[in-house]
């Protein structure tokens, strides 16, 4: 059976970091491209950054360049997304994405407030 599972959100104040997990199973997400997207209250969801089959990361979204970082690790099938310097527009549930599939995890919430 096919799943994505986050986790890793929470509460944190601007400047703080999270890293936000993505453990899959029914599939090896070193075979895949993955990425993370983000849905913010009122707002679309947005592509963040991808990771290709090969490892290699894609199309960090402008807003968190320099501050996140997509990573994967292939023998507890999980990717993950190092979010450092968060600020309050950071604020949104994450998913992450087998891309060939279309297929979503359920979301995490990230919540950046004093």
């Amino acid at each position: 059976q096919v799943q994505l599972v986050e986790s890793g959100g929470g509460l944190v104040q601007p400047g703080g970091s999270l890293r936000l997990s993505c453990a899959a199973s029914g599939f090896l997400v070193s075979r895949y491209s993955m990425s993370w997207h983000r849905q913010a209250p009122g707002k679309e969801r947005e592509s963040v950054v991808g990771i290709t089959r090969y490892g290699i990361s894609t199309n960090y979204a402008d807003s968190v360049k320099g501050r996140f970082t997509i990573s994967r690790d292939n023998a507890k099938n999980t990717v993950y997304l190092q979010m450092n310097s968060l600020k309050p527009e950071d604020t949104a549930v994450y998913y992450c994405r087998w891309d060939s599939q279309s297929f979503w995890g359920q979301g995490t919430q990230v919540t950046v407030s004093s």
